[in-house]
C-alpha cells in the first residue's frame, strides 16, 4: 500500500503544478468504475503471464478516448515500473488523498426508501455544517430500516433510525423499571 500512496500522491502533486488535478480526479473515476466493472480486467492487469507490451496496448485501446494523456501516461509509468498490480490501490489512493486535498467526505446515509433531492441537499447541509466538509452523500437503501436515518462517517455512526430510538427507550425504562 506504500507504493499506492506514493505514486497517488505523486499524481495528485502532477495535477497540482499542471493546475489539471479536477481533470485528472475525473479520469481516475472513470478508471476506478471501469475496473470496478470488469474482473476480468483485474486479473488481465494482475497476470504475471500476460507481458506490458499486452498490457499497454490493451489499457491504450480501453482508455485512448475516455481520458487524458496526462492520466494514459500515468498507466503508461505504472506498467513500465511493473506497478500494474497497484494500478486499483493507486485509483483509490488518489480518491482518498484527492478528498482530503479538497475538503470533501464522503458520508454513508442508509434509509428505508430513497431520499428526494431536497431531503438529500438539507441533509448534506446539515451534515456539511457539523463536519466542516464538503459532503457526498452516498446513499443507500435498507428495507430492514423501518424509518429514520443512519449515517456513517469514517468510524463514527450516527443512528436516528426508529429502531435505535425504540432500543433507548426499552433500556431507559428497564433501567428505571
Amino acid at each position: 500500500m506504500k507504493a499506492a500512496t506514493r505514486y497517488a500522491s505523486s499524481l495528485i502533486q502532477l495535477g497540482i503544478e499542471r493546475n489539471d488535478l479536477e481533470s485528472i480526479a475525473a479520469d481516475m473515476a472513470i478508471l476506478g468504475d471501469t475496473i470496478d466493472a470488469s474482473h476480468e480486467l483485474v486479473l488481465f492487469l494482475k497476470s504475471p503471464i500476460i507481458n506490458k507490451t499486452r498490457k499497454k496496448d490493451a489499457l491504450n485501446t480501453i482508455f485512448k478516448d475516455k481520458i487524458s494523456t496526462t492520466s494514459l501516461s500515468f498507466l503508461e509509468l505504472l506498467l513500465k515500473k511493473g506497478r500494474e498490480n497497484t494500478i486499483i490501490d493507486v485509483v483509490k489512493m488518489f480518491k482518498k488523498l484527492y478528498n482530503v486535498h479538497c475538503g470533501i467526505i464522503e458520508i454513508e446515509v442508509i434509509t428505508a426508501s430513497e431520499l428526494d433531492e431536497s431531503q438529500k441537499n438539507s441533509l448534506s447541509q446539515s451534515l456539511s455544517i457539523r463536519t466542516g466538509k464538503k459532503v457526498v452523500l452516498l446513499t443507500k437503501i435498507d428495507k430492514s430500516v423501518r424509518g429514520g436515518i443512519k449515517a456513517r462517517i469514517d468510524d463514527t455512526v450516527i443512528d436516528g433510525t426508529v429502531e435505535y430510538k425504540l432500543e433507548q427507550l426499552r433500556n431507559t425504562l428497564l433501567v428505571k423499571g
